[in-house]
């Protein structure tokens, strides 16, 4: 009888046991959450040339600390372990001060983000708007054409990163025989998939009898139908937008990488996967107004609109999410938290966080691998966590 092969060793199970219908779940995720382009088609988008990841800033003083999460204060350790986490990444004052690893995961290591993806890509939507190759208020159609007689037929761009369109979709991630699965499939998550491509999937919704821009509505299929939109107002690949107006200029130092379709339509909502450094320097050049030492990526008055002035309340407040951030927004695929210290964040299922709080001057990116998707009384204690690490660091 053989022993245990080193991967299983390390994960708790075999290679061969991760397949495209279990990867998102427990405890396979642990794995494929780091090696997406195991499982579904990638593509690259490419770091500067040459440059080197300094190495891992010991977290370990802070470990034993304690924060108030919940009923009972509880050590960092204790938490990040009970909370999933991967990798944790904290920047204060534009220094990294701190990395932090699961036995699973490694330095320097990619990992999807999920639905931070969203914001990700809103950042170029604000680069290109700022160039005048993208209008936010145009309608979708002016852009895409055939989008007549769908959902976003007489719907705006602005709808769309506001996710406001009024769209007859539940994110249902764990109905097998929701449209939600269908979805899936069209990206080629699930098994089944390459009989219809995302972009015919996302042109075939409809809509609900609500106007536009009414109701703060999470539907995933907008933020793939943004890439879309990026693609058609550019006439560049999304994967050469990224590369050329974020990852070169913000000075990536890894290798970013994303999920793309049957036609290679690139999964904006959901595919990225980036290392937690990269996705904390993502969150910097926000606090930074759009800045990297000193070099302008983004216009600072489309990071302002994002977060801190843009969003509609009343839209917020109808909407599902008030329990996370009852004085919250939304704009721009990003959240603002409606707290004093004006903090605001990316988030992606399974526990993906880019959180950034102005006043401390501290960015944090959390990466997770959650058994549950979507875990309400677990992201309250998430950011009374991040809002208790901030006073911490």
């Amino acid at each position: 009888m053989t022993g245990k092969t080193a991967f299983e060793t390390r994960y708790g199970f075999r290679r061969n046991e991760v397949l495209l219908s279990n990867w998102r779940e427990n405890p396979f995720n642990r794995w494929a959450f780091q090696n997406l382009g195991e499982l579904v088609p990638t593509a690259r988008v490419a770091a500067t040339s040459g440059s080197a990841e300094a190495p891992v800033r010991d977290f370990s003083g802070l470990l034993g600390e304690k924060v108030s999460v919940g009923s009972a204060p509880e050590t960092v350790a204790d938490f990040l372990a009970r909370s999933s986490t991967d990798a944790l990444t904290v920047m204060k004052g534009g220094k990294i001060i701190g990395d932090w690893f699961a036995p699973h995961m490694d330095f320097g290591a990619r990992h999807i983000i999920f639905s931070i993806s969203k914001s990700v890509t809103a950042i170029i939507a604000g680069i290109l708007e700022g160039e005048g190759v993208f209008d936010p208020e145009a309608p979708v159609t002016q852009y895409i054409p055939e989008a007549v007689g769908s959902a976003y037929g007489d719907a705006s761009c602005r709808h769309v990163l506001d996710m406001s369109v009024s769209l007859d979709f539940e994110e249902a991630y764990l109905d097998p025989e929701s449209a939600f699965a269908r979805y899936r499939r069209a990206t080629l998550w699930n098994p089944g998939g390459g009989t219809e491509s995302l972009r015919e999937f996302i042109l075939t919704l409809q809509r609900l009898a609500e106007p536009h821009g009414q109701t703060f509505r999470y539907r995933s299929p907008n933020s793939d139908l943004l890439g879309l939109l990026l693609e058609r107002a550019s006439g560049q690949r999304f994967t050469d937008l990224m590369r050329e107006r974020l990852w070169l200029p913000l000075g990536a130092v890894s290798e970013a990488s994303i999920g793309v379709d049957m036609e290679g339509t690139a999964r904006t909502a959901g595919g990225i996967s980036v290392t937690p450094r990269d996705l904390a320097r993502v969150g910097e050049m926000m606090r930074q107004g759009g800045t990297v030492n000193g070099h302008r990526i983004v216009p600072e008055a489309w990071v302002r609109d994002t977060t801190v002035t843009g969003g509609s309340s009343e839209a917020w407040q109808r909407g599902s999410m008030v329990p996370l951030f009852p004085q919250g927004r939304y704009r721009n695929k990003w959240y603002q938290t409606g707290f004093a210290n004006g903090a605001y964040c990316g988030i992606g299922i399974h526990g993906q966080w880019l959180y950034v709080d102005p006043r401390t001057e501290v960015v944090i990116a959390k990466m997770s691998s959650q058994p549950e998707p979507v875990d309400d009384p677990l992201d309250l204690e998430i950011v009374a966590f991040f809002e208790g690490l901030t006073r911490l660091v």
